[in-house]
């Protein structure tokens, strides 16, 4: 297999769309990145919106009505950052296992 200028970059000798081996590339970790986020922002959203009922609201430490107001935008950031940190020991595994199924 030879490698030339234009494999190396993200478009063709003509500027085209990528084609190849850096197509496949690129899907393939637009699949793991969409297929990440959506795993860890369901899971931990599931998991915050579980939390949340559960835990009493204490006097001294609930915002009051602007920490409901703006409650869900949280554990929206929360469960992205959750995500982030730990995207490849929870959802690397399960998009391994997907992708085995899907060929």
């Amino acid at each position: 297999m030879q490698i030339n200028a234009a494999t190396l970059t993200m478009a063709g000798p003509r500027g085209e769309a990528p084609t190849g081996l850096m197509a496949k590339t690129t899907s393939h970790d637009e699949a793991r990145e969409a297929f990440t986020d959506f795993v860890g922002q369901t899971m931990f959203g599931q998991a915050l919106s579980s939390m949340r009922k559960t835990v009493e609201k204490s006097e001294y430490f609930h915002g009051g009505r602007a920490e409901e107001v703006f409650q869900g935008q949280l554990d929206q950031i929360l469960a992205e950052e959750l995500t982030e940190a730990s995207a490849d020991s929870f959802a690397g595994p399960m998009f391994d296992m997907f992708m085995l199924h899907r060929s």
